[in-house]
């Protein structure tokens, strides 16, 4: 069992790196592609997943010691913040965990290593479904708030938002458990491939038409100012810079990870493919990334 970096066992085979060349035996004047592998420091993941767990911890605190953020809006914050801690302490103590038994001050069967192995993978991975779900909520809430001004307060109620709130918890770990149970079909790997592609279309979709409708709004107000020129254009630029920095480390963090997912289904055996399969330890360390970004 290697220790480089945060080796694990998400999704089964996701770890195993498919052979870099086809079956055949290759020509002896023929090499495979050079790939560039980077290399993630242990100390490294864990120091970004400690900082990681400080910040949400933060905004969990924050949350529940201020009575004037107990709304739906700042409730599904404060599930994001536990779902990204979620994220960042599984992946530490499966670190840890790899860490022990390499070193070997951890000694423990087979069996028992295979079962603590699965209950972290599983945890893991619905800390991740569950992540991106919130994320995908907290854009319907801004929506709603924006398209919906005068109705928000009766469309999100504070049962509804507990409903939507334990339904994506269950929801998430139960697709961790089933994740984690059939890992070794392709299905598995398609259907979190589909649902990254459906949590990101839903976001740029819905914060695209707020940006539209900020816009126009502002063009509204510059021409009851007779400044229509200069609000547009400094308001439009502000906005797109905003919503390009938001979208662009969403894709920048997750989008990684579930590139490897679908070359893990397209191209087990390229060579190429296999290039990109050396980096999982660095895609793994984005998402660790992003549950850094997301308290600020």
């Amino acid at each position: 069992m290697s220790a480089q970096g945060p080796q694990r066992r998400l999704l089964g085979s996701l770890n195993s790196t498919p052979p870099a060349t086809p079956p055949l035996r290759p020509p002896t004047n023929q090499t495979g592609p050079q790939c560039l592998e980077v290399s993630v420091p242990d100390g490294l993941f864990l120091s970004l997943g400690l900082v990681s767990v400080l910040e949400n911890v933060l905004v969990v605190a924050t949350i529940a010691k201020n009575r004037n953020l107990h709304s739906p809006m700042y409730y599904f914050i404060c599930c994001l913040a536990v779902s990204d801690l979620l994220v960042s302490v599984s992946n530490m103590l499966k670190m840890a965990v790899l860490l022990l038994l390499e070193a070997g001050a951890l000694a423990a069967p087979a069996t028992m290593a295979q079962q603590l192995d699965d209950a972290i993978d599983v945890l893991v991975c619905g800390a991740m479904v569950s992540s991106l779900c919130f994320l995908g909520a907290i854009a319907v809430d801004r929506y709603i708030s924006i398209f919906y001004a005068l109705r928000y307060h009766s469309i999100v109620t504070l049962a509804r938002a507990w409903r939507v709130i334990s339904a994506i918890w269950l929801a998430s770990m139960l697709a961790g458990a089933l994740f984690i149970a059939y890992d070794n079909h392709v299905a598995v790997l398609l259907c979190l491939v589909s649902f990254f592609v459906a949590m990101l279309v839903l976001m740029v979709g819905l914060y695209v038409h707020m940006l539209a409708q900020a816009c126009q709004h502002a063009r509204r107000i510059a021409r009851l100012h007779k400044r229509q020129r200069p609000a547009r254009q400094g308001f439009s630029l502000k906005g797109t810079a905003t919503l390009t920095v938001l979208l662009g480390i969403f894709f920048l963090c997750w989008g990684p990870f579930f590139l490897h997912l679908s070359l893990m289904v397209l191209c087990p055996q390229h060579p190429i493919c296999g290039c990109v399969f050396k980096n999982f330890n660095l895609f793994l360390t984005l998402i660790i990334c992003n549950s850094i970004v997301d308290p600020l």
